[in-house]
């Protein structure tokens, strides 16, 4: 960067060289924090999906369980209705009338009834219990598929702070010391303008007789006012300061040189 200069010690062309300059830096930025900022959304999406299969997988192993249970309980279910119709054959054998044979008997038909609905209730309760340990496993290989693209991202993210967070502190050291050129109220009106922009263009060029971005044409007289470089202009359809081609091409390599050489 150049020498510094207090804000009141610079030439008009000195400061559009200088917000030109910010405006290159600040740009440099936006796209290393977007391409961050994109990831970490990524990470804690795939973070939501996996705790929720993770849920999911849950619910199915309690419901198994609890199918399994129940499963269990109606096996000693017939064990006890089995041990009570041998019970009451037994006691059938001592019986003095018919009217306590016929009660009997009928207790042993409604004991062998709940036998027999008690293993239909097993069936179909293992058919579920098939099902469901079905779901679970493609639940269990959905959570590995995830769990595996997570872990990517988060390597991927990692790896992009470590990268560029040497290179984004050194990008806003420099554009510190080029807003160090620029007078408040002009430094504010840029602030202002980017925070405005979507693509957080403040500063831009004249191309083809046009604001850069603009198919608005520019009159002739102002495109040599803004080469002249004589005072501040700002485009009065997109309301962004404008600076001559040949400033911004002289600007952007040496912008380009200096950061690269910064960051080897």
């Amino acid at each position: 960067m150049a020498k510094k200069k207090g804000a009141k010690d610079t030439t008009v062309e000195e400061k559009l060289r200088a917000l030109y300059d910010l405006q290159l830096i600040d740009s440099k930025i936006d796209k290393i924090r977007t391409i961050r900022g994109e990831l970490p959304l990524e990470v804690q999406d795939l973070e939501d999906e996996v705790a929720g299969l993770n849920t999911r997988l849950q619910k199915i192993q309690d419901e198994i369980k609890t199918l399994e249970d129940d499963v269990t309980s109606r096996k000693q279910e017939i064990k006890d209705a089995t041990a009570e119709i041998k019970r009451l054959e037994e006691q059938q054998k001592k019986v003095r009338n018919n009217r306590e044979y016929d009660a009997i008997n009928k207790e042993m038909e409604y004991q062998a009834l709940e036998i027999q609905l008690s293993e239909k209730r097993i069936k179909e309760i293992r058919a579920k219990v098939s099902t469901q340990k079905d779901v679970a496993d493609e639940t269990k290989t959905k959570v590995e598929e995830r769990q595996n693209d997570l872990n990517a991202k988060k390597g991927e993210l990692t790896e992009i702070v470590n990268e560029t967070k040497r290179e984004e502190d050194l990008l806003v050291a420099q554009s510190t010391e080029a807003a160090s050129i620029v007078d408040d109220r002009l430094l504010n009106a840029y602030h202002r303008i980017r925070g405005a922009s979507k693509n957080g263009l403040a500063v831009v060029s004249v191309e083809r007789g046009a604001a850069a971005g603009s198919y608005v044409k520019i009159p002739p007289q102002r495109i040599l006012d803004i080469s002249s470089r004589k005072r501040i202009i700002v485009d009065e359809h997109s309301g962004r300061i404008l600076v001559d081609a040949e400033l911004a091409t002289e600007e952007t390599e040496r912008i380009n040189n200096l950061i690269n050489n910064l960051i080897g």
